[in-house]
């Protein structure tokens, strides 16, 4: 059974690497062949970490997906990351799209939101439906969490399963000794885009108790150069060095705004944070309410307040975060897990197989 995976990004773009690319040994051990076809290249990513001009024609990267869609030999199923051609309206998209082949569409963003909340009018009018018509026209949707799935019922979809974001629990293990008993960490984890949306103002929130408690804000991917100025410990991201740089943390942090957009996200980071053993502390938007459990694994923070006094209660209690880190780590494993959801996602993409086989 061949799969062509038309991705969004490469291994360097999360979404992609996390929600598709990750699942590509298990589904190989259920026979599963998958073609990966990024839309955008390394390079456009690098370049938008570092704030530059996007490299690289867009016309290009339309050419070679168009391509890459007309791919022979047809594959038996089309496994979709949001959408095949970006900015582009369905109905062209689903006339280059092969026919009779079957598409698993795959969210981990409310990405419709870039469409039917543009501030242009146009782009709302011609735009504003598509995912919803993609969503639609797929024999599954796989949402990353209810916001999302919902989406895929109201438009139309006859088939949504929710599957979360997760993370390999082979790589991700608990650091049993202390990685520095005299400074510890607060931690993010994201890009240079989102570290000044969402985590630089929790960072000045809590700089004047960091500074008390002789701590520091570790921000991994804030830049893409390491840096260390008063209590923000900078650290470029690495997939090699990813998981290390979480562990080296003793509290994790998810700073979201209650936005439409916000309400898409699937709280990847604190299950990344809770994989490693640390105790969490998120704002109670969309899905960060399913996974922190207010008071076991963590604190939900909606004030500056309730970021202050969780902050505080975690530095102050050595026990208390490790109470909350191994209950966290105990949630990861039975729900969050690659491990248990490696075979269902492959049990799902070759049922959409079989199905249309059948039919």
């Amino acid at each position: 059974m061949n799969i062509l995976l038309l991705s969004r990004y490469t291994r360097l773009g999360a979404s992609s690497r996390l929600r598709t690319m990750q699942y590509l040994p298990a589904l190989a051990r259920e026979g599963l062949k998958v073609q990966v076809a990024p839309f955008f290249d390394d390079a456009y990513l690098q370049a938008l970490y570092l704030g530059k001009r996007k490299r690289g024609s867009t016309t290009g990267h339309m050419l070679q997906r168009m391509r890459d869609m007309r791919m022979t030999p047809t594959p038996d199923l089309i496994w979709l990351e949001y959408e095949a051609l970006p900015w582009v309206p369905w109905l062209i998209e689903r006339a280059i799209l092969p026919r009779g082949v079957p598409i698993v569409s795959d969210y981990d963003d409310a990405v419709f939101h870039r469409y039917d909340k543009h501030k242009l009018g146009t782009v709302q009018a011609f735009l504003g439906k598509k995912i919803g018509r993609v969503m639609a026209a797929s024999a599954l949707v796989m949402a990353g969490n209810p916001y999302l799935g919902d989406h895929a019922r109201r438009s139309g979809a006859t088939q949504v399963e929710l599957v979360p974001t997760v993370i390999d629990l082979d790589a991700y293990e608990v650091r049993e000794d202390a990685v520095d008993e005299i400074t510890l960490r607060v931690g993010w984890i994201g890009t240079p885009q989102t570290w000044q949306e969402l985590a630089h103002p929790i960072h000045g929130l809590l700089d004047p108790l960091l500074t008390e408690h002789r701590a520091l804000f570790r921000a991994v991917g804030a830049s893409m150069k390491p840096e260390t100025r008063g209590t923000l410990e900078i650290l470029p991201w690495m997939e090699d060095t990813e998981v290390s740089s979480i562990q080296g943390m003793d509290i994790g942090v998810m700073p979201l705004p209650d936005t439409p957009w916000a309400q898409g996200k699937c709280g990847y980071k604190l299950i990344q944070y809770m994989a490693c053993g640390l105790p969490v502390v998120a704002s109670p938007v969309g899905v960060n309410r399913d996974i922190v459990e207010h008071g076991v694994n963590g604190f939900l923070a909606e004030s500056d307040d309730d970021w202050h006094t969780a902050i505080e209660t975690l530095l102050n209690d050595a026990e208390l975060r490790r109470r909350m880190g191994a209950a966290g780590r105990r949630k990861v494993e039975e729900r969050y897990s690659l491990q248990v959801w490696g075979p269902r996602v492959a049990r799902m993409l070759g049922s959409v197989i079989k199905s249309q086989a059948h039919g």
